[in-house]
């Protein structure tokens, strides 16, 4: 019994000791982006630099370790035409889109109009597909969803191999996430690609906040021990996909250094967003106030949108504005909050009172207007995944953004005081970023806006999104040893 009890508490020991350095390793790594993100507070055109003083000499695209969105591709019409797969859990409806399914809809709609023939398979669901009868190349092939709502494997795997066996194989497999699994994954050898919207590395620090959060009646959680298992599964599996999209330069870096994946199969390509529905319109926003009963008495408006749940942060943003509204009332006669969404957090913040307003959900028009209307936006999440589509579409739209201090944000999008504002997930650390905010007033906010705007131009638009994943396509499935002109990239952008 004596061994068998050392056994355990040496295995306790050890799984104790591999959280902890799992732990320091994330405090680590957060710290090297902070130090990185404030140089690039300064020099975020680098990429630029670095192109223009090797223009005479090709990039080899496949080791080129920024995000392609700096590169400019050509917009004539792509020379090669694709037969390209896409496995997604759920095809959405088009103004209520989530983070992935949004990404899905904005890419491959756009590679099918760039004359590429696209196979989508995904689940039946109650969206209307209609509106895409008229896209000629764009072909649905419907399952029933397993019990826990996922693609059921089996079943896609057989409509696949039927396509892919017909008149043209696939020249290109693409899933977002986990929609094709690494169980079929693997037998996909050159000419798949996967886009990770969140790795559950980056979730480890949002488990660290969620554990410092959690009050003393709340029991406490086991999901930080279980996500670092659930890191080493994802260092196993992940090998079994062929390329790799990262959707920021954080989670490009984490898949390079920690999962070790050959830099070469690795590719950062950000998040974009529609820039001819997210821009400005100062006319919208007027509209949009007046319809609302946003009197002009207001000083500053301050803007969320999105899911109000627990993981979004809203717990720490509702206690933040009950105890500014609270404390200063002077803050309470001259601001007011917009909040775009709908959740269990919508009655907390209503309780507040009149200076903040809960629209609910907004189809996307109203949220280009929303956005005009509002002089900051701010996105208090805590959860440590990817690239918030509400951040980038606020910053097309010409407006400042406050965020949460996560590696992802301060790494790709609020990279200097210049944009925005970033502030540590306690609530003291938000009353302060508001409370700045607050002092400096429209005319500061206006500045870091038109930053805000020019920095989404050059990397968060969907055409050098819909741009770079072209490319990455064409690049993989142009040769088994990507020697291909496609894999090649002059600066002039050919």
């Amino acid at each position: 019994m004596s061994i068998m009890a050392s056994r355990d508490r040496s295995s306790i020991f050890t799984f104790r000791y591999l959280c902890f350095i799992i732990i320091i390793i994330s405090i680590f790594s957060f710290i090297l982006v902070l130090s990185w993100s404030h140089c690039c507070s300064q020099c975020y055109y680098s990429p630029y630099q670095i192109i223009a003083q090797n223009q005479n000499q090709p990039i080899n695209l496949l080791s080129y370790p920024f995000a392609w969105n700096n590169l400019i591709f050509s917009k004539d019409p792509p020379s090669k035409l694709l037969k390209i797969a896409l496995f997604v859990k759920k095809w959405p409806q088009k103004s209520h889109a989530g983070g992935l399914e949004r990404h899905a809809l904005t890419l491959h709609i756009a590679l099918a109009k760039r004359g590429h023939e696209l196979h989508i398979f995904t689940t039946n669901s109650s969206t209307s597909f209609q509106e895409y009868y008229s896209i000629r190349n764009l072909h649905f092939h419907f399952s029933k969803p397993t019990p826990a709502g996922y693609l059921d494997q089996a079943i896609v795997w057989d409509q696949f191999q039927a396509q892919n066996s017909s008149t043209k194989p696939f020249d290109i497999v693409h899933t977002e996430s986990v929609g094709l699994r690494y169980t079929r994954s693997r037998y996909v050898t050159n000419n798949l690609a996967v886009t990770w919207h969140g790795i559950a590395y980056e979730t480890v620090h949002s488990d660290i906040i969620q554990e410092l959060l959690r009050s003393p009646q709340e029991p406490k959680s086991s999901a930080l021990s279980e996500r670092v298992m659930k890191v080493v599964e994802e260092v196993k599996f992940f090998p079994n996909y062929a390329h790799h999209v990262a959707t920021s330069d954080h989670a490009g870096d984490i898949l390079k250094r920690v999962y070790m994946i050959p830099e070469e199969r690795v590719h950062i390509i950000l998040n974009g967003v529609d820039q001819e529905i997210f821009k400005p319109n100062i006319s919208k926003g007027v509209e949009f106030k007046k319809k609302h009963g946003i009197k002009d008495s207001k000083s500053l408006v301050i803007g969320l949108a999105g899911r109000l749940v627990k993981d979004k942060g809203h717990p720490l943003m509702f206690e933040a504005l009950k105890q500014i509204l609270s404390e200063n009332r002077t803050f309470q006669e001259s601001c007011i909050v917009l909040i775009a969404g709908d959740g269990p957090w919508a009655a907390r913040y209503r309780d507040l009172g009149s200076n903040v307003m809960v629209l609910g959900p907004l189809e996307q028009d109203e949220l280009a207007s929303f956005y005009n209307a509002i002089d900051i936006f701010l996105n208090p999440t805590v959860r440590a995944q990817g690239l918030d589509h509400t951040v980038l579409e606020a910053m097309l739209s010409g407006k400042p953004v406050m965020a949460t201090r996560l590696a992802s944000i301060v790494g790709s999008v609020i990279v200097g005081t210049e944009l925005g504002y970033a502030f540590s997930p306690t609530v003291t650390s938000l009353k302060k970023a508001i409370y700045e905010l607050w002092i400096g007033g429209r005319e500061v906010l206006e500045r870091k806006g038109q930053v805000a705007m020019q920095r989404g131009l050059q990397l968060f638009t969907a055409t050098k999104m819909v741009a770079a994943y072209e490319r990455l396509f064409l690049c993989i499935s142009s040769s088994p040893n990507f020697d291909d002109q496609f894999c090649q990239y002059q600066s002039s952008g050919k």
